[in-house]
C-alpha cells in the first residue's frame, strides 16, 4: 500500500459502449490496491448497477455525461448528421461549459480526474487547477478528424478537442488504440482486460446447471457492446450442438437460445465470456481484448466508419482468433460455417493485461505530487 492517506479520485466514465468502463474498472481496482481508503467519485451516465457490476463499491455516482461520443441509429452505425449538429451545440458554450464543470469540481475538490474519453473534465481540471489524466484506445478528437474530415464547421470545434485533450497531465493511450500523434502528453500503456477468476471447467458446469446448457454444445455468447442490435435469431437456421447465449431483453423463445442475463441472476462478464466457444460482437475494445486474453475466438459484424476498427483488428489477428462476417450473412443467420472455420485454427497464447497495472502507477505519481 503506497499511503495511508485517503485521496480522492474523481472518474469521468464515457457511456458510449461498456468498453470505458472495462477499461477503466481495473485501474480503479489497482489504485485502490495502493490505497485502501481511496475516495472515489464515478460521473458516468451508465446506470449505477451496470457501474457496480464492475467497480467495488463504496464509490459515489453523479449521474451526469460530459460526452456522448457520437449519436447511433444502433451498436454498429453511427448518425452522421445528427452527431455534428451535438458537436455544433457543445461547442456554441464550450468556455460556459468549462467553467461550470471547474467551479462543480473546485467544490468536491479531488486530488486526481480521470476521464475516459470525455475531453471535458481535462479543459475543467486544468482551469481549476487539478491533476488530470485521460485514459482511453480512442479519443473523439480523432474520430472526429476522420468521420467529419472537410466538414466547414469542424477546424474550431476540433481545435477545443485537441486543446482539451492536451490541458490533460498525461493521457493513458491504452493497447491497442489509435495512434493519436496530436496528444503531446501521450503516454503508452498495455492492454487492459478483466480475466475470469474461476477455472473454466468448474464455471462451466455451474453455468450448464443454472442456465439449463448442455455441456456437450458449443455456447455462441452474442454480446454487442452495450448499445441496441438486436439480431434476428428467431428466423436463423437451427444447427446441432449450438446454443446461442443472448440478453433476456431480446425475449427469444428457442430452444436452441439461453438468456446470459436472467432476472436474479448476475454473472460476470469475463467469467461468462470465458466459458464461452465464442463470441459474436462488434468491433471495441471490451469484447474484443477481454476475449483474446481469455483465449475465446470472435466472430464480428464490421463497422466500416468506425476508424477505432482497424487497430483493433490488427491486434486481434496477432493474439487471437478472429473473422469478419458481413451483415447480409450475420441477418439472415449465415455464421455457422464461419464458427467452425475459427474453432480449426490454432489457439494462440493469451495476452497479458498489463495496461491497468502501468496505468495506476502512473497515476499514483499524479496523485502523489498533488
Amino acid at each position: 500500500m503506497t499511503s495511508s492517506a485517503n485521496p480522492h479520485l474523481y472518474v469521468d466514465i464515457s457511456a458510449h459502449g461498456l468498453g470505458h468502463l472495462a477499461q477503466t474498472a481495473p485501474v480503479v481496482a489497482a489504485l485502490r490496491q495502493r490505497w485502501a481508503g481511496l475516495r472515489l467519485t464515478v460521473a458516468s451516465a451508465l446506470p449505477r448497477e451496470r457501474l457496480a457490476a464492475r467497480i467495488a463499491e463504496p464509490f459515489g455516482h453523479l449521474a451526469q455525461a460530459s460526452d456522448f461520443g457520437f449519436v447511433m441509429h444502433n451498436a454498429v452505425d453511427i448518425d452522421h448528421a445528427a452527431s455534428a449538429e451535438r458537436y455544433r451545440q457543445t461547442h456554441e458554450k464550450w468556455a460556459q461549459r468549462v467553467a461550470a464543470l471547474a467551479d462543480a469540481l473546485r467544490a468536491l475538490a479531488p486530488d486526481l480526474v480521470l476521464a475516459n474519453a470525455a475531453y471535458l473534465p481535462l479543459a475543467a481540471a486544468a482551469q481549476a487547477g487539478i491533476a488530470s489524466a485521460g485514459m482511453c484506445s480512442l479519443n473523439w478528437a480523432d474520430l472526429a478528424a476522420q468521420i467529419f474530415a472537410g466538414e466547414t464547421w469542424l477546424a474550431p470545434v476540433l481545435s477545443e478537442m485537441q486543446a482539451a485533450y492536451n490541458a490533460a497531465d498525461v493521457f493513458l493511450r491504452v493497447s491497442p488504440g489509435m495512434p493519436m500523434p496530436a496528444l503531446v502528453r501521450r503516454h503508452e500503456i498495455g492492454p487492459i482486460a478483466a480475466l475470469a477468476t474461476q477455472d473454466r471447467d468448474h464455471f462451466r458446469g455451474h453455468l450448464a446447471t443454472a442456465l439449463a446448457l448442455p455441456r456437450e454444445a458449443r455456447w455462441v455468447l452474442l454480446a454487442m457492446g452495450g448499445m441496441e442490435f438486436r439480431l434476428p435469431i428467431d428466423t436463423w437456421p437451427r444447427h446441432q450442438g449450438f446454443i446461442w447465449l443472448c440478453p433476456a431483453a431480446w425475449g427469444l423463445q428457442r430452444d436452441d437460445v439461453r438468456t446470459f442475463d436472467p432476472p436474479g441472476s448476475s454473472y460476470p462478464f469475463a467469467e461468462l465470456l470465458a466459458a464461452c466457444d465464442a463470441v459474436l460482437t462488434k468491433p471495441g475494445y471490451g469484447t474484443f481484448v477481454e476475449a483474446a486474453c481469455n483465449g475465446v475466438p470472435v466472430l464480428y459484424l464490421p463497422r466500416d466508419d468506425w476508424p477505432e476498427e482497424h487497430p483493433l483488428v490488427d491486434w486481434m489477428q496477432q493474439h487471437g482468433r478472429i473473422a469478419a462476417v458481413h451483415r447480409a450473412d450475420l441477418l439472415a443467420g449465415r455464421v455457422h460455417a464461419r464458427l467452425q472455420a475459427l474453432w480449426q485454427l490454432p489457439a494462440p497464447v493469451p495476452p497479458l493485461p498489463t495496461g491497468h497495472d502501468e496505468a495506476a502507477a502512473t497515476l499514483a505519481c499524479l496523485i502523489g505530487r498533488g
